[in-house]
């Protein structure tokens, strides 16, 4: 609600100004995403991706208890959301400078003169004995130093400073879209190596079985030392693998720890079996304006860029006069008695007129500086759109890679299994030797690792795909909206 009344607030304080009149810079960038091998352009779909909650489009509930902990816990997000609180002080200081501070004060003198000073007295007032004592009291209410924006100075600086409240919304946005996502790539990547794990602990147990073997068979000379060294060094490899995996697995959860802000709770549900892990297998792009409406980094950056135009119209308030104003009204009195009477009411007004007359260059410097800042802010801006295109492009490309790259080592797995199914058939039949049932077993171990690698790489490619498209940002689905206060265009 407070970043509604922000939108409202900069709306009003465009106008009467010298702002400049806002106008959004083109995207630099294509109006259609490339497309990568057989993708097709971008289907329709009733929710755009960035409106997509993330409880929804994570459905591994383990998962979901993670993102929940990080968006309690997480110290990113704890100092995003300690940035609005301050930027929205900021507005309401710079904001409240539009009025009068109003103010009540009260005032009691007492003074004795002395008699050394040349003073005369009343006729028959001993000043040594009984010296007179003066006495004034004053009470009343008013302000000081209040200017009169008749320019739009204020209102310029007010407005400058809306917008960097509303920039500092969308960057705590945008931070929530990435721990979401750095939870759930660190996820998917735990599981995958423990998925490694499994197939390192597998493949050594299988390789011990076999050394046992050899080794009987060597032990009745029915097996050369050679073929028993071979064996021995395919389960040491197998040992290193294994403790690889094993530390892989401790680092995953040591990063997933320090992205949720917390320790890793014993009693989490039960996670979803590897590659279910979302609701779907694929996010519709839509358009790339639809990035430019939804991405809150983008957003971010065009706020950061009205508030260098709104600086522009208090650098040129500064070359106009400026009149202040200090009033009060109140009462004072020299007997403390006639002070709440008619008599003792008193006012005062002092206007003030400050006119700009040689400035040396000052005004016109600050001037330049803030066109050159909004250029600035404007390339910033852009380069922010490019860099969304590029993310969204390249993940785009990762899913068509990634699907191909898939199929074939699908493939590769399942001929690898059947080589060394043979080659160890040929091996127990005596006719041939035990290298190539070693090497057809090492062919398919890394096969087996390389499927789970470009599993997880799909699947991390998709979840980077819904945060470069802007989902993550509501924890429920939303109906088709643009989180950008679109209205505030028309005011400048």
């Amino acid at each position: 609600m407070h970043g509604i009344t922000l939108g409202a607030a900069a709306a009003l304080l465009a106008g009467c100004t010298m702002i400049p009149h806002y106008h959004r810079p083109v995207a630099p960038v294509s109006q259609n995403w490339p497309t990568y091998g057989g993708d097709s352009q971008p289907m329709a779909q009733n929710t755009l991706s960035a409106n997509l909650g993330w409880s929804e489009f994570f459905t591994d509930p383990r998962l979901k208890a993670l993102i929940a902990i990080a968006i309690r816990e997480n110290r990113d997000l704890r100092e995003a959301a300690a940035n609005i609180r301050r930027a929205q002080g900021q507005f309401d200081i710079q904001h409240a400078t539009l009025f009068p501070q109003i103010g009540g004060n009260g005032e009691a003198m007492f003074q004795a003169p002395s008699s050394a000073a040349g003073l005369s007295f009343a006729p028959g007032l001993d000043a040594q004995a009984n010296p007179p004592m003066f006495k004034y009291f004053n009470m009343g209410i008013g302000f000081s130093s209040y200017e009169i924006d008749l320019f739009g100075r204020i209102r310029s600086l007010s407005r400058e400073a809306a917008e960097h409240a509303l920039m500092q919304r969308e960057n705590a946005r945008a931070m929530l879209i990435s721990i979401i996502s750095q939870v759930a790539n660190a996820y998917i990547s735990w599981l995958g190596d423990q998925e490694a794990l499994k197939l390192s602990q597998a493949t050594q147990a299988s390789q011990q079985a076999t050394l046992d073997m050899i080794r009987a068979k060597f032990e009745h000379g029915e097996a050369d030392q050679l073929t028993l060294r071979q064996s021995e060094t395919q389960v040491e490899q197998s040992a290193a693998f294994l403790a690889d995996s094993q530390r892989r697995v401790a680092q995953d959860k040591n990063l997933i720890t320090l992205l949720i802000g917390a320790p890793i709770p014993d009693n989490l549900p039960p996670a979803s079996p590897f590659g279910q892990q979302t609701m779907m297998q694929d996010l519709p792009p839509g358009l790339p304006s639809d990035v430019l409406e939804h991405r809150p980094d983008i957003i971010s950056a065009e706020h950061d860029l009205k508030a260098a135009n709104a600086d522009i119209g208090a650098a040129k308030a500064a070359f106009y006069p400026r009149i202040t104003l200090t009033a009060s009204d109140g009462i004072s009195s020299l007997q403390p008695h006639r002070l709440f009477t008619a008599a003792a009411t008193t006012w005062g007004v002092s206007p003030q007129l400050q006119v700009p007359l040689l400035t040396w260059g000052q005004n016109s410097g600050n001037l330049k500086a803030s066109r050159a800042e909004r250029n600035v802010k404007a390339a910033a801006y852009e380069k922010t759109i490019q860099t969304a295109f590029r993310e969204v492009a390249d993940a785009l490309a990762g899913r068509a890679a990634y699907h191909d790259e898939g199929i074939q080592v699908d493939r590769l797995v399942a001929s690898s299994a059947d080589s060394y199914r043979l080659a160890k058939m040929r091996y127990d039949a005596g006719t041939d030797s035990y290298l190539t049932s070693l090497e057809s077993q090492r062919s398919l171990y890394q096969a087996q690792q390389w499927q789970i690698f470009v599993l997880v790489s799909k699947y991390q490619n998709l979840v980077t795909l819904y945060r470069a498209l802007g989902g993550g940002w509501t924890e429920k689905t939303v109906q088709n909206t643009t989180i950008t206060a679109k209205s505030q265009d028309k005011h400048g």
